[in-house]
């Protein structure tokens, strides 16, 4: 199964990016869909999640206010407008789909690739 992310680039502080992911039907319309970010060194983490209902959370707290995340059930993408971007927002940033356990915590099940997002002072 592959999930294709796409939108992520070089941006300067304060500016937005749109991160899409586009997963097969079969997978999409089952699955929670999240994004998960990960700096060099550290491990993965959990940005936000969208159900099949469109129910969100989002789990880091930094992120909140800032960014949206939206699936789009016709095009079977999910995306995450990203705003007011800071240098601490720089990371490879990932598309999982899978379950929720719980009200708050994800397992994932298929992962893309990757995107790398780069905010600058």
């Amino acid at each position: 199964v592959q999930l294709v992310e796409s939108g992520g680039g070089l941006v300067q502080a304060g500016g937005s990016l749109r991160l899409a992911c586009a997963a097969p039907g079969t997978v999409f319309s089952v699955n929670v869909m999240a994004w998960y970010r990960q700096v060099p060194g550290k491990p993965r983490v959990l940005v936000a999640t969208i159900t099949t209902g469109g129910s969100t959370t989002y789990a880091d707290s930094s992120v909140k206010g800032r960014f949206t995340i939206s699936r789009d059930n016709a095009k079977n993408t999910v995306y995450l407008q990203m705003n007011s971007l800071k240098p601490e927002d720089t990371a490879v940033y990932y598309c999982a789909a899978g379950v929720m356990i719980g009200l708050r915590a994800f397992r994932s099940d298929y992962w893309g690739q990757g995107t790398q997002v780069t905010v600058s002072s």
